[in-house]
């Protein structure tokens, strides 16, 4: 009944998939694929291909691929505003950037406290239009995803970016590496991946999640759901609320409680997933060396 890249663990899966529903495979040739974002507007995605220093662009009108920007400074992880810009986390430029409409490029935030950020990796824009981003090492670990150096802040944070007054402040500071984020549809919630165990033995391979205040404050931290195949990186949530997140294996599926429902699996480790399509209904996933994507029974979360 159900394609066999599917793996449904429980029955509230079977609502999200449909049959004879296949995933595809839309692009082969990247070394890391990451970061990808959806532009409605024009109806195509971009992806990072970090380690060859260049994004790669899909265009949903006619299926096919180009080069969208290289050298990009090694970026990772993207998002768009509210305005339709291209927010990117740089590993090699070890900053946060935004691409205007009209092609230039404005550094947002770069230095905290007077250093060096690390390499900031994942990044969402909430609806007050500040700007929220992981910046773990794994930009400045060698020289593969980009410059090998020591750090500066001497840790590994979560960060805010205020629209109004362009304060930078670190929110969170007590991860090993942060990595993928998202807040939930009505941004009541925050979720953020510790892929820490790459880089401590036994460590962390969790998503967290916290209560979002009025003034942006977070409290009442607690463990979201541990990865059950590898590590967690960058997920999505759609409008009921669940989580689609990278693994090892493919795409898992979270519910609102954080139990693991299904999977959709990928034959190769997944980096980051993105909706987006007409309906916001395809499910766009970074896979190593492969760009694929599955229609799903569900939408991504718009933000409100």
């Amino acid at each position: 009944m159900y394609s066999e890249d599917f793996v449904i663990l429980d029955k509230r899966f079977e609502r999200y998939v449909m049959p004879n529903v296949h995933k595809e495979t839309l692009y082969t040739g990247t070394r890391w694929a990451e970061g990808p974002a959806y532009f409605p507007a024009g109806k195509y995605l971009i992806w990072s291909d970090i380690p060859n220093d260049r994004l790669l662009r899909f265009d949903e009108t006619d299926n096919s691929v180009s080069v969208f920007r290289a050298p990009c400074r090694n970026q990772n992880g993207h998002t768009v505003d509210r305005e339709g810009r291209l927010i990117a986390c740089e590993h090699q430029g070890r900053q946060v950037s935004r691409m205007e409409i009209d092609g230039s490029e404005t550094i947002l935030a770069s230095h905290h406290a007077g250093k060096r950020l690390n390499s900031p990796n994942d990044v969402v824009v909430k609806s007050d239009g500040s700007i929220w981003f992981t910046d773990p090492t794994y930009g400045i670990d060698g020289h593969y995803e980009g410059d090998k150096a020591d750090s500066e802040l001497g840790g590994s944070f979560v960060f805010r970016l205020d629209p109004d007054s362009n304060t930078l402040t670190a929110m969170v500071t007590d991860f090993v590496q942060p990595n993928g984020l998202a807040f939930s549809p009505d941004e009541s919630l925050l979720y953020i991946a510790d892929t820490g165990a790459t880089h401590v033995e036994n460590g962390p391979r969790h998503i967290r999640v916290f209560d979002v205040g009025a003034d942006n404050s977070l409290s009442n931290d607690r463990v979201f759901a541990s990865c059950t195949e590898g590590l967690f990186d960058g997920f999505r949530l759609d409008t009921d609320g669940n989580l689609w997140t990278s693994a090892a294996d493919g795409v898992h599926c979270y519910t609102p409680e954080g139990d693991l429902i299904g999977k959709i699996l990928t034959g190769e480790v997944v980096a980051n997933v993105e909706f987006g399509g007409i309906k916001r209904n395809r499910l766009f996933i970074c896979a190593t060396r492969t760009l694929q994507c599955v229609y799903l029974n569900t939408q991504g979360a718009l933000r409100p």
